[in-house]
C-alpha cells in the first residue's frame, strides 16, 4: 500500500511538473523575444568570441543591479538551445570563466542574416495577433468559421500598412495570407533599402501628401501622435486611397478609445497617462469615441465599429 502510495505520489509530480511546463511555455517566446528586442544575438555575433556576461552588460548598456536579472534570461535561453555557454579559460580580473555564443538556432534572429526570422517572431508575438488565442474557447461555442477570420483583412487582396516602420506588421499579414498584396508605407529614408518578397513591397512617400492604393489601409498606434487638424488631413488621403464600402474598401485603425465611464479604473488612468504623454511629447492625444466619430465623420467617412480585443487598444474599422 505504502508503494502504491509512494507511486501515486510520484506520477503526480511529475503531472504537475508537465501541466506547468504547459502553462510557463510561453515564457519561451516571451524571453526570446525580449533578447531580439535588446539585440542580444546580434551583439553576441559583433563580439566575435564567447561574451562573457558583465561584457555583455555593458555592452547592452545595463544599469549593474540588473546584471543577475540578465544571467537568469540568458540562463532560460540557453537550456532552450538558443545561445552555448563556452568556456574562456580563468580570466581573474572579471572572475567568470563561460562565455555566451550563438547556437545555430539564434543565428536566424541576426539582422543582417539573409533568411533571418527575426521579424515574424516579432510580429507573430504581437499583442495584435496573440489576442484570437485567447478567444478559441468561445468560437468552439459559436459559429464563426474559425478565431482568426475574424481579422480586419480577411477577404481583402490589397493592404497598405501606413506609417509601417521596417515591415513587422505587413510581414505577418503578408506571411500569413499569401493572396493579399501587402506594402509597408513609410518615409523613405526609412524603407529605404528593405527587400520585399512575392507578396510585400516597399515605397516611401508622405502620408500628407498622398498613399497607395489598395483595398485597405492600416493605421497601426499612428494618429494618436498626431493633432485633429494633422489626422483629418491624413484620413483625407487615406479616403483617396481605397474603394467605396460598397466594393470593400476599409481603413482599419489600432489605437486607444479612451472610456470615459467609471468602472475600468485602472485601463482608464494608463490611458489618461498615455494622453499626457501625447501632450507633453508629440502634437497628438489619446481620443474617446466620440472625438474619433467626430474626425471620421469630418473627414467624410460614412460609419466604423470599434471593437475593444486589445488591451489598451482597441481595433477601428471605418467604412468610406
Amino acid at each position: 500500500m505504502a508503494m502504491q502510495n509512494g507511486e501515486l505520489s510520484k506520477e503526480l509530480l511529475s503531472s504537475q511538473a508537465h501541466i506547468w511546463n504547459h502553462i510557463f511555455s510561453f515564457i519561451n517566446s516571451m524571453s526570446l523575444k525580449c533578447a531580439v528586442q535588446l539585440q542580444i544575438p546580434d551583439i553576441i555575433h559583433h563580439h566575435g568570441s564567447p561574451m562573457l556576461l558583465s561584457e555583455l552588460v555593458e555592452a547592452l548598456g545595463l544599469k549593474h543591479e540588473r546584471t543577475h536579472s540578465l544571467y537568469r534570461l540568458m540562463r532560460i535561453l540557453v537550456h532552450s538551445g538558443f545561445f552555448l555557454k563556452q568556456s574562456r579559460g580563468n580570466d581573474e580580473e572579471e572572475g567568470e570563466e563561460e562565455g555566451y555564443l550563438l547556437a545555430p538556432a539564434s543565428r536566424l534572429l541576426l539582422k543582417e542574416e539573409p533568411l533571418s526570422i527575426r521579424p515574424f517572431l516579432l510580429a507573430m508575438l504581437d499583442p495584435m495577433l496573440l489576442d484570437p488565442w485567447q478567444h478559441m474557447s468561445r468560437w468552439f461555442q459559436n459559429d464563426d468559421t474559425n478565431t482568426f477570420h475574424n481579422n480586419p483583412w480577411d477577404g481583402l487582396d490589397s493592404i497598405v500598412d501606413v506609417g509601417g516602420g521596417t515591415g513587422a506588421v505587413a510581414k505577418a499579414v503578408a506571411e500569413a495570407f499569401p493572396d493579399i498584396r501587402c506594402i509597408c508605407f513609410d518615409l523613405p529614408h526609412v524603407v529605404s533599402g528593405l527587400v520585399g518578397s512575392n507578396n510585400l513591397s516597399y515605397i516611401g512617400g508622405d502620408m500628407f501628401e498622398a498613399i497607395p492604393n489598395a483595398h485597405a489601409l492600416l493605421l497601426k498606434w499612428i494618429l494618436h501622435d498626431w493633432s485633429d487638424e494633422e489626422c483629418m488631413k491624413i484620413l483625407k488621403q487615406c479616403k483617396e486611397a481605397i474603394p467605396s464600402k460598397e466594393n470593400g474598401g476599409k481603413l482599419i485603425i489600432i489605437d486607444m478609445v479612451v472610456k470615459v465611464q467609471e468602472g475600468e479604473n485602472k485601463l482608464l488612468k494608463t490611458q489618461l497617462f498615455f494622453d499626457i504623454l501625447m501632450m507633453s511629447m508629440m502634437k497628438g492625444r489619446e481620443r474617446t469615441e466620440k472625438d474619433w466619430a467626430k474626425l471620421f465623420v469630418d473627414a467624410g467617412y460614412s460609419d466604423y465599429k470599434i471593437t475593444p480585443i486589445l488591451g489598451l487598444r482597441s481595433l477601428i474599422e471605418v467604412y468610406p
